[in-house]
């Protein structure tokens, strides 16, 4: 006999299965079939009185091993480079957004089962969550964590299982793209990414646009990836740093000229969190933006959500295109990420391999310098690249 634990209760998984099978499937038709669905019944619920909350350390352990934490933008592009000895090839980038965002570090998972089965079986154990304890169990903060939770895990998943791949934006916005897949199984209901963010979130969040900064997108013009999960004591405050992180870069925002105000192409993509898209997204941005930007946003007559960075935030980049010395390990970045002991991720079957000593001298002195600095960026060249500068649009 199987018991999921839950802070507050253990529930035997089978007896919850049956019943969120019937209604599962009792409700689903509506949003098996219609572009403008409605939320699962099994999902519309919550007890703002609960106590429950959902444990996540395993996720935790993985993120606090496997992310960069990069930092604050500063709004500088990044510095002419210089090809290094051994390399004259180039790589297009763009010296505006490539040094922003958190890296995530996908090199651990390509070709390597054993990690890929860790970051699958801790996506399966949030998707049965709901089999074993109803959401409607757990207040709406709670609730919140979960989705966001669920969503980059699975997003991350699938992401690990087709790594390397140069750009994301065929498998986000092409004839591969993977969000409208049903990879979710919840509560006996299928359930795309999609799903989750336009029709469970947006319509049990008032359409609230803070949660798309909580929904890593994989690709550095996205939000970033976080180092812990979202719990629901501190969602919101969490979904307002990222938010705040995010708007204020330069993959986020950048005045073209007097008239002319462009965003990231994220908020186009999210156009239905923003009713009248104009007005409501230029209140949304003059919530949070600073500096000279919050200035020009409020003299701008146009919006434009132009602004891409389709990369995807890993840790070596580029450098393995190079050839350079980074590209020649695939080592697992564990403590080196972190900057602390990753034994207790390594022993929920992580697989590590051995260190480049020149690779994990260095992740630790950009490691360092981050918690020193509390806030700047990591310069892609610092880590021995070679790239093609690229300026945002005229």
């Amino acid at each position: 006999m199987v018991f999921w634990w839950v802070t507050g209760t253990i529930m035997n998984k089978h007896i919850f299965a049956m019943i969120l099978l019937v209604c599962g499937f009792l409700s689903f038709g509506t949003m098996a079939n219609t572009a403008d669905s409605t939320v699962p019944d099994p999902f519309k619920r919550s007890d703002e009185n609960s106590k429950l909350k959902i444990d996540y350390t395993d996720l935790d352990s993985l993120l606090e091993a496997v992310v960069l934490n990069t930092g604050r933008s500063t709004r500088e592009k990044a510095r002419h480079s210089q090809s290094k000895t051994g390399t004259r090839m180039q790589i297009k980038v763009n010296r505006a957004t490539i040094n922003e965002g958190n890296r995530f570090y996908f090199e651990i998972f390509e070709d390597n089962e054993t990690n890929q089965q860790t970051l699958l079986d801790i996506r399966n154990r949030l998707e049965s969550i709901p089999t074993a304890v109803p959401l409607e169990k757990f207040t709406r903060a709670e609730q919140l964590a979960y989705w966001i939770n669920l969503y980059n895990v699975t997003l991350l998943e699938e992401i690990a299982r087709i790594y390397p791949q140069p750009g994301l934006k065929k498998l986000l916005v092409g004839r591969e793209e993977i969000l409208s897949k049903k990879a979710l199984f919840v509560g006996g209901i299928p359930l795309s990414l999609n799903d989750i963010q336009f029709t469970i979130l947006k319509q049990n969040y008032d359409s609230n646009p803070l949660v798309i900064y909580g929904l890593f997108q994989g690709i550095i013009g996205g939000p970033s990836i976080r180092k812990q999960s979202y719990t629901g004591q501190y969602v919101y405050g969490d979904l307002i740093d990222n938010a705040m992180e995010f708007i204020n870069s330069n993959r986020g925002t950048e005045s073209k000229n007097a008239k002319v105000f462009r965003v990231s192409s994220l908020y186009e993509r999210n156009r239905p969190y923003f009713t009248d898209f104009d007005a409501d997204l230029k209140k949304h941005l003059l919530e949070y933006l600073e500096g000279d930007e919050l200035g020009e946003l409020q003299v701008a007559k146009t919006i434009k959500p132009d602004i891409d960075d389709w990369t995807i935030p890993d840790i070596f980049g580029y450098q393995r295109d190079l050839g350079g010395s980074l590209a020649s390990n695939n080592a697992a970045l564990m403590g080196a990420a972190s900057g602390n002991d990753s034994s207790r991720f390594a022993a929920k079957g992580i697989e590590t391999r051995g260190y480049n000593p020149e690779t994990l001298k260095r992740l630790n002195e950009l490691q360092k310098k981050q918690e020193e600095q509390r806030t700047g960026t990591v310069s892609i060249e610092e880590m021995g690249q070679a790239p093609e500068e690229t300026d945002t649009k005229d």
